[in-house]
């Protein structure tokens, strides 16, 4: 199993690197923001593994408090960019 768990993190380090590549060339801000919601939903993918692999429970709230604080994130920044379009 530990070569499963060690198998995950590595695509989800590929992919983290990957939507760091879109955060740095995003022609758009809402694709800035899309890549950092991916990132936030990759860390919360990784620290699930972790603790799976440890079998460790106590980070079941940490992962929940940042699910909720991206959610809250994206929804606010894209009324944002919704916002800032309807004014022009």
């Amino acid at each position: 199993m530990t070569i499963l768990y060690g198998a995950t993190l590595a695509v989800i380090a590929a992919a983290g690197l990957l939507t760091l590549l879109r955060l740095v060339r995003g022609p758009l801000a809402l694709d800035r923001i899309m890549a950092l919601d991916v990132l936030v939903t990759l860390t919360i993918a990784a620290t699930a593994v972790g603790a799976v692999a440890r079998d460790d429970t106590t980070a079941i709230p940490v992962l929940v408090v940042l699910a909720l604080l991206a959610f809250i994130g994206s929804v606010t920044a894209a009324h944002l960019v919704e916002k800032r379009k309807g004014m022009r």
